[in-house]
């Protein structure tokens, strides 16, 4: 089912370093983009060039009235007064159950960006954040997330060789409500095989609605017309589309390899 989407132009008002691989972006938007919330993603377009033909996802990671924070990397070159022009609303917004006490965050090979905007609200709920940082993803500067996020980095399993794997993962697995994971957009479908299977290990069964995997193709339109971003799935029409039932998918309702 094909989506209406807004396009609109945003204002950088300010750029910060936010660690050695990650600055942000602080833009001053209007409506509808000021009603965007954790799940939800931008394509955006830097300049009137159409080199690259495609536009990026952009995640925002917090917002503030009309203004909308930006995570992109270091190595990208922005200025203040310099006019974005964006696309979206980009997905659904994450499921969260009515009743959670502790939410569980897991980035694997990938910068976490796409997960940061639920923090705000989670805490802002009472509701306690642990993310777990794993692969390449341990090296991500976590000294800017708020003091509550408990920050756990993976360690290799030395028996197995599992790169799934860090301390205390029984308890973290046991006492997480619901989990919300991110990988290497380059091999989507293969590490969030290695992520449902260590569920599967440590739970005996994942139960539905409580695994995550936040998917990120490569979107051309955002609307679900082009049908590039389809993913198979164990839901009744068999197939899904990232950019309009997305990001967010039950890993034990997709056909996994």
């Amino acid at each position: 089912m094909q989506m209406p989407m807004n396009e609109t132009t945003a204002i950088i008002e300010r750029v910060t370093s936010t660690n050695s691989q990650f600055q942000r972006l602080e833009l001053a938007v209007e409506e509808p983009i000021q009603r965007i919330k954790p799940g939800q993603s931008l394509l955006a377009r830097t300049s009137d060039q159409w080199d690259p033909y495609l536009r990026d996802q952009w995640w925002p990671v917090d917002i503030n009235k009309d203004k909308l924070i930006i995570e992109r990397p270091i190595t990208e070159r922005y200025q203040p007064s310099q006019v974005i022009n964006l696309l979206g609303l980009i997905g659904k917004p994450y499921r969260f159950r009515r009743t959670l006490r502790n939410v569980l965050l897991i980035a694997y090979n990938a910068p976490p960006t796409p997960l940061l905007m639920t923090i705000p609200w989670l805490l802002g709920n009472r509701i306690s954040v642990t993310i777990v940082l794993l692969g390449t993803a341990v090296t991500y500067n976590t000294q800017h997330l708020p003091a509550e996020v408990e920050v756990v980095h993976g360690v290799e399993d030395k028996n197995t060789q599992n790169p799934v794997h860090w301390d205390n993962q029984v308890m973290t697995v046991g006492w997480a409500d619901q989990v919300f994971a991110v990988v290497n957009r380059g091999d989507e479908l293969t590490e969030f095989k290695q992520i449902l299977a260590q569920f599967s290990e440590l739970r005996n069964k994942v139960p539905q609605n409580y695994l995550f995997g936040v998917f990120q193709p490569q979107i051309p339109c955002g609307t679900g017309a082009c049908y590039a971003c389809m993913l198979k799935t164990r839901m009744k029409e068999g197939t899904s589309l990232v950019c309009t039932d997305g990001p967010a998918f039950d890993l034990t309702k997709v056909i996994l390899p």
